[in-house]
Order: structure tokens, then sequence, then C-alpha cells
């Protein structure tokens, strides 16, 4: 079995596509997405149903972002709507041929309200969107540091995991690896990559809007 985790997507459905088929998930393989699916990106709609049926074929574990949390709150409350169209919601909206958000099907309601979770944790690992507090056991995790922290204020968990995050978009294309954490957003909807990462491996795919594809080793840790 194989643990592949993927970075944040933004409704960049071409370069998920291409991920997936470089990479190949089969039963019996996890999969991680780690947050942000809709805003900035062409096909918000696109993505979502992708994540739903991959749903099917694997054991897929959807993690919710920060972006994804603004637009759940962007259905109820006039003022989070607002914040949400700014954060490129406009972009998502596009993406379902509407200028209302009751254009969107319930069942992608579903997949961010309930399919989604904000954490996930293996032996080994934890895996969340943007960060965690070091000194907190998952379950105490506030929310603001769940979905928003930046990778540059990592420090190492007090139960010994290592943590994939998304996020802090790596302007570099590479994943940032810190030994204690590994971020592996690289910023495929800014003109970057869009990363997997084989976490037992350490091997990792990218791809991009501009129909490349590479692939390689996870970079060696940084001294922190």
């Amino acid at each position: 079995m194989r643990t592949l985790a993927i970075g944040d997507i933004h409704g960049c459905l071409s370069a998920l596509d291409r991920l997936l088929d470089a990479v190949a998930p089969a039963r019996g393989d996890l999969v991680v997405t780690l947050g942000d699916y809709c805003n900035r990106g062409p096909n918000t709609r696109g993505a979502i149903e992708r994540l739903i049926a991959l749903g099917r074929e694997v054991d897929l574990v959807a993690l919710r972002g920060n972006h994804d949390f603004m637009m759940l709150v962007a259905r109820s409350h006039k003022d989070g709507r607002r914040s949400w169209l700014d954060m490129g919601g406009r972009a998502t909206l596009s993406s379902y041929r509407s200028r209302r958000l009751d254009a969107v099907p319930e069942t992608h309601w579903r997949f961010l309200a309930d399919t989604c979770r904000d954490w996930y944790e293996t032996p080994s690992h934890i895996y969340v969107h943007a960060g965690v507090e070091p000194e907190l056991g998952l379950d105490e995790q506030p929310n603001v540091r769940l979905h928003w922290t930046r990778v540059d204020d990592a420090q190492p968990h007090v139960s010994g995991r290592v943590v994939v995050c998304g996020h802090s978009a790596q302007r570099s294309g590479a994943p940032l690896n810190l030994g204690h954490t590994i971020c592996i957003d690289t910023g495929c909807v800014y003109g970057g990559w869009l990363t997997c990462l084989h976490v037992e491996a350490g091997r990792m795919w990218q791809t991009s809007m501009r129909g490349e594809q590479r692939e390689g080793a996870l970079p060696a840790a940084e001294r922190w």
C-alpha cells in the first residue's frame, strides 16, 4: 500500500488529471488530498467531481483547506461571501457557469462539508492543510492553525510525527522539507507545479497547467 499526499489543487483540473494518470492510484493505496480544491484556478467544479470519483476507486482522505472553509461560510453568510469572492471565488463560480452559489451541486457541498476533514494521522505522520500547534493534540487544535498558519512558523509536533501540509506555496517549485514538517504546496495555480508525494518512499511526481510532467526524490531535509 502507498500513502500518496497531493498538494493544493485550486481548480487546476488538467494538472490533477495528468498527475493521477502518472501516479496511477490503485485499490489499496491511500490518497490524502491536503485541501484548497476551489478558488483561483479555472475548474473547481471539475476538480471536485474528479475527487468524488476518485473516492469511489481508492481510499481517499480529503482534508479541508482555508479556501474550502471560506466557500462553506460564503454559502450562508453575506459578509463571508464577499471575502470569498475576493480570494478567488469568482473563478470558482465561473467554473459552475453562474454568478450564484446555488449553482453548486449538493454533492459538492456534501464533499466540502461532510467528506472533508480537518486533519488525519497515521502512526508516523500528521496530515493537515496548513499546520499544527506543536504542543497540542490534534483534537485540541484551533481551526485557524489547521487552516491558515504558515509553514515558516513550523515547529516539531509533540507527538514526534512528521507533519505533511500544503497552504504555503513554494514558489521554487520544490517541496519544503524541514525534517519534522514537509510542505508540498508547490504553487500550481500560480504557474508552478501540483505535487504528489509517495510518503513512505520519498518519491514525488509533479505536473503543471502548461502540460509538463516530472518526477524525482523529495529534497533532503533542511537544517532547522
